[in-house]
């Protein structure tokens, strides 16, 4: 025990120095979580120092991520970190950063925006389902995040899955930022809630290291659920001035204080008479965790045939969930909506269920994403806007996860305009690194299914409600960054730019303002996120100098944007045809009249370029 009280101390002291060093910081609240390190990493964990990203290992997820000196100082005590990098903490040149994110081998999802990091353990404890590996996965959160609705969707989703290796900690040092945290240390309260979902639940003193152990050995034996433990600890503990103070959060120590502080805690150190060593895991057979893909089955469509891309999507989910056993699906109560059930259907082990509860899919997302599986959670685009913080933070961590939302635009009809999202090309194109395609076909839709799946990095394929005749041929290749150019000719007096419902409203108009001898080029931008620049700059160029963009979404952020973008600086003009106010219930074809973005708002557009 001694050993563990004297790293626990060490800890306190590296993140007080690193803190100080860098000037801004957290020290407290790493010094209130000390003990609960020094018993996971040094007394309960199996991992390999020399291999941290080994698939067998134990997990760890910081929740508390503003608490990240402690983490980087347990690593070096490790022998991960070189002691002396902890000098560089939140330097512009440093993977150090002020919370952690993947930049490092041993932090599995960025952390820092409260209440996401137990999301993100789901996902992990779930893929070690998935794999088959004894791997348990530990995070530890903060009393103040535990006010974050995700947290609870979490506890909730935990039991659901019956995750019995996972388990949670719970920092009740009793302070947020600016005052008591809810609850303070009403131990009984914490402990009735976390009961009521169903976990088991420990409740221990927090800097009683052999107190620790004894709860995560329970844990590690209960069977049928995930485990908490609910540990009561002091904000600053070891530092007598500021020990349980209020005042203290984010603030560095300095000058004498900080001195002080340093001989306090070194005083602390007891004589040590061994040396603790990390357990190593068992680790399965290097073939156990071989892959290879297979060939994607693409589904058969003929030309002419009505289908909706939602119901494209369901049917490429099943393809790739055959082609590759990493490809997971996860929905939020609306597969029967969004197809996923199709997947479900094939591969009932790789589909988890998350109910209307999309921050923790999506935090489940980045969890089973960063250990390797292809999550593809699905849900109707508005309700994506509701998890958008987690997306944000997963654009961070630069995620390999392929978001798909369905019914997007007003074009899903009498639902009206709480189901129509309108705003979700913008959230998406937002993300830095974010690959964002529209298809308008069901060929098109599983062709860019395939594509997503082959991309490295976060994706996110926009469907809609209404059934669209197939107008490609299952020869076509839809790689990420082009465009189709659907209708050209010398004689065409304007370029209209459209994507997904409104490629049909666009083929529509053409045909109408055909009747007066009038053509225009039309162009499918599928891809809007990179978008196909050099094809629209010179369609452009080529019809007198102006696009006109259609979207089923609001003018800011979409399409219309994407095509600015694209062709700023090369003198051309783009008028944007999109949905400009709050939409209404209606038929489908009446709402993208009666909003602007129907064949009729597109003809007399063309005929006004005329």
């Amino acid at each position: 025990m001694l050993a563990l009280r004297n790293i626990a101390t060490r800890l306190r002291i590296e993140s007080i120095k690193a803190t100080s060093a860098a000037g801004s910081g957290h020290p407290t609240s790493c010094c209130s979580a000390a003990d609960i390190m020094a018993a996971l990493f040094f007394g309960q964990m199996r991992f390999d120092p020399k291999n941290p990203e080994h698939e067998d290992n134990d997990r760890f997820v910081l929740s508390k991520g503003h608490a990240a000196p402690v983490l980087y100082a347990a690593w070096s005590e490790a022998g991960v970190i070189d002691p002396k990098q902890l000098a560089s903490l939140r330097r512009i040149d440093s993977d150090l950063e002020g919370h952690p994110t993947p930049r490092l081998p041993f932090v599995d999802v960025a952390t820092g925006s409260l209440g996401q990091g137990i999301c993100a353990a789901i996902g992990i404890a779930l893929n070690a389902r998935r794999i088959q590996s004894s791997y348990r996965t530990y995070v530890l959160l903060g009393d103040g995040e535990s006010a974050e609705g995700s947290v609870w969707e979490a506890a909730q989703a935990a039991v659901s899955f019956s995750l019995d290796n996972l388990c949670a900690v719970i920092d009740v040092n009793g302070f947020g930022q600016s005052q008591m945290t809810q609850y303070g240390h009403d131990m009984a309260a914490y402990e009735q809630r976390w009961r009521a979902f169903g976990w088991h639940v420990s409740v221990v003193d927090g800097h009683d290291v052999g107190a620790l152990l004894a709860a995560l050995d329970e844990a590690a034996q209960t069977v049928g659920c995930p485990s908490m433990i609910l540990a009561r600890t002091l904000k600053g503990k070891g530092v007598s001035f500021v020990e349980g103070q209020d005042g203290w959060h984010g603030k560095p120590l300095k000058g004498n204080d900080f001195q002080c502080a340093l001989r306090e805690l070194e005083d602390q150190i007891g004589p040590e008479s061994t040396s603790l060593v990390i357990p190593v895991p068992p680790y399965r057979k290097a073939e156990d965790f071989l892959f290879r893909p297979r060939e994607v089955e693409f589904p058969d469509y003929e030309m002419g045939s009505l289908v909706a891309t939602r119901e494209a999507y369901g049917a490429i989910l099943a393809a790739l969930g055959e082609a590759d056993s990493r490809v997971v699906v996860l929905d939020a109560d609306v597969k029967n909506s969004t197809f996923s059930d199709e997947f479900e259907r094939q591969y009932p082990d790789r589909f988890f269920q998350s109910y209307i509860a999309e921050q923790v899919m999506v935090g489940a997302a980045l969890g089973l994403a960063s250990r390797g599986a292809i999550p593809f959670p699905s849900t109707f685009a508005c309700f994506l806007t509701r998890a958008a913080d987690f997306i944000r933070m997963g654009g961070i961590g630069n995620v390999n996860v392929k978001f798909s939302g369905s019914h997007a635009g007003v074009s899903i009809g009498e639902d009206g305009p709480s189901q129509m999202a309108l705003e979700d090309l913008g959230m998406m194109r937002a993300v830095p690194g974010c690959v964002v395609l529209y298809p308008c076909d069901g060929v098109s839709t599983a062709k860019l299914g395939i594509a997503a799946w082959a991309h490295q990095g976060m994706t996110y394929i926009r469907t809609s409600r209404p059934k669209t005749q197939v107008i490609y041929a299952a020869s076509e290749e839809f790689p990420i960054g082009g465009s189709k150019v659907l209708r050209a000719s010398a004689e065409d007096v304007v370029t209209v730019v459209a994507a997904g419902v409104t490629v049909f409203e666009a083929l529509a108009a053409y045909d109408e303002v055909g009747k007066d001898g009038i053509s225009f080029r039309l162009i499918d931008a599928y891809s809007i996120q990179p978008i196909d620049k050099d094809t629209l700059v010179g369609a452009a160029l080529e019809t007198g100098g102006c696009i006109i963009t259609v979207e089923d979404h609001y003018a800011p952020g979409g399409l219309g944007d994407a095509v600015s973008d694209a062709v700023s600086g090369h003198g051309i003009i783009v008028q944007r045809l999109a949905v400009r106010e709050v939409p209404r219930s209606g038929p489908s074809a009446e709402l993208l009249d009666r909003f602007g973005i129907s064949f009729r708002q597109i003809g007399a557009a063309v005929r006004a370029r005329k």
